[in-house]
């Protein structure tokens, strides 16, 4: 079992309901979507209780005050193409955020990703960034895109997934020692085609309806 203060698993009832729906091979296209930009905004909520935050004075309809307001900027990092599902969640509580794209797949005979396009904000080494990906199975792209991330020097780095697995988590976390990773679920395993068992299949094909597309 992964144990870890990096890993934050969300304990939430209705969290628990929206999985359940999520993880139905009879839930729709449609509806699989919505579920996935619903939990994700959960889940940022979460992944972003402990950003900068600094004083501004305003004034009410009643009197002045001192509110806060976010100190620093926000990149939301896509893994392509299934992060994407997860940017309107996001977006939804940050829309100040920059959007960024990592498009990588994975070989169905390695099991490794494989690196396709690349387009990062200029401002993400001072930002706050959030990478998304739905799924966390082997933690190969996952690990390539903070590889890269790092490398281009960003310094304040959180992942976050729908359903993670235990190996997937393990190698995050052995491969970086700062990142955390926020997610609705920690499942039992991997298959022997690394899918997440019991997890939802293939995450991008239910989010863009391409199950059947040639």
């Amino acid at each position: 079992m992964v144990s870890s203060d990096r890993l934050h698993v969300i304990d939430h009832p209705l969290v628990a309901h929206k999985l359940g729906i999520l993880r139905d091979c009879d839930t729709s296209c449609t509806k699989f979507r919505n579920l996935v930009s619903e939990l994700t905004t959960i889940l940022a909520v979460e992944a972003t209780r402990n950003v900068e935050v600094q004083d501004k004075p305003i004034t009410t309809p009643v009197a002045p005050c001192v509110a806060k307001e976010v100190a620093r900027g926000a990149t939301v990092v896509s893994i392509l193409r299934a992060g994407n599902g997860m940017l309107d969640g996001m977006l939804q509580l940050m829309p100040y955020a920059h959007v960024g794209f990592m498009g990588m797949y994975r070989n169905e005979e390695t099991h490794k990703p494989v690196h396709y396009y690349q387009k990062l904000p200029a401002s993400i080494v001072e930002d706050e960034v959030f990478l998304v990906d739905p799924m966390l199975a082997t933690g190969g792209s996952s690990i390539d895109a903070i590889t890269e991330l790092r490398r281009l020097g960003v310094r304040r780095l959180t992942f976050l997934c729908m359903i993670a697995a235990p190996e997937g988590v393990e190698a995050v976390l052995s491969a970086d020692p700062d990142v955390s990773i926020y997610t609705c679920a920690l499942d039992d395993h991997l298959n022997e085609n690394a899918y997440i068992v019991p997890g939802v299949g293939d995450a991008g094909d239910r989010i863009f309806n391409t199950l059947n597309v040639l």
